[in-house]
């Protein structure tokens, strides 16, 4: 709203300026003699010259923002590539094998010939699945090993800054780290309660529908910039049993 506001309040300045003095032009040079067009010209040329500005000005800057946001939202795929090689596609694959239906597994199995259509059908149908698992306290401690393990690589990662240009995967990377945190401050899991069983189990399926999400936009992403980077993503698909980085063909 700030920057809005800067070229809002910027814009009118220049346009009431010029506006003045094309009026003031208009005036002194209302009948003028054919040896004065001359200046009558130049003076006009003077008179624009501050919408000339306007111009000018707010299409550098435009152009600049948008080359800063490539910049940024390049160096936050990179981020976003290092989490799933680190972190997503295995956190996902523990994920996908304690929801055994995984009803819109169709929906992952991407591969070169998708298009733009394809994906916004899978992101729809992943959007609305319930995500639905049950995992046991052997599950939830066999989590715990990995997750805690990884804390200080989320924490690393939550500390970039490029991370505020993209608000849904901060979200899942927030909900990954929240589940290693509740994993880890439990001393042991075979004589939880229930009740605490459930809770890890709300916490896992939170973290699990968040990163499905950012995991089908990423690649998406990949398919478009990085044509090796994305064989290898379909070829470690977490959620497809088959997957294998072995080529076949």
């Amino acid at each position: 709203m700030k920057k809005l506001n800067w070229r809002v309040k910027f814009g009118l300045t220049l346009m009431a300026v010029s506006g003045v003095l094309l009026y003031a032009h208009s005036v002194a040079f209302h009948d003028t003699p054919m040896h004065e067009w001359g200046l009558f010209f130049l003076t006009h040329e003077i008179a624009i010259m501050p919408l000339e500005v306007l111009v000018v000005t707010l299409v550098i800057h435009s152009l600049l923002e948008r080359r800063e946001h490539e910049e940024k939202m390049h160096k936050l795929n990179m981020v976003i590539g290092a989490f799933f090689s680190e972190v997503g596609d295995e956190l996902l694959r523990r994920a996908s094998e304690l929801d055994e239906t995984v009803e819109v597994r169709e929906h992952f199995l991407v591969n070169d010939s998708w298009d733009a259509r394809r994906y916004a059908t899978a992101q729809a149908a992943i959007t609305a699945y319930d995500f639905g698992l049950r995992a046991s306290a052997t599950d939830l401690e066999e989590l715990a090993r990995f997750t805690v393990e990884k804390r200080p690589f989320l924490l690393g990662l939550l500390q970039n800054p490029n991370l505020l240009e993209h608000e849904t995967f901060t979200n899942a990377l927030w909900a990954v780290f929240h589940l290693a945190e509740e994993l880890s401050f439990r001393e042991g899991f075979n004589d939880l309660p229930e009740t605490d069983i459930a809770h890890l189990n709300l916490d896992l399926r939170r973290a699990y529908a968040a990163i499905a999400v950012e995991w089908l936009d990423h690649v998406r992403h990949l398919q478009k910039e990085y044509p090796y980077l994305f064989s290898l993503a379909v070829r470690r698909n977490p959620l497809d049993t088959n997957a294998s980085v072995v080529v076949t063909a």
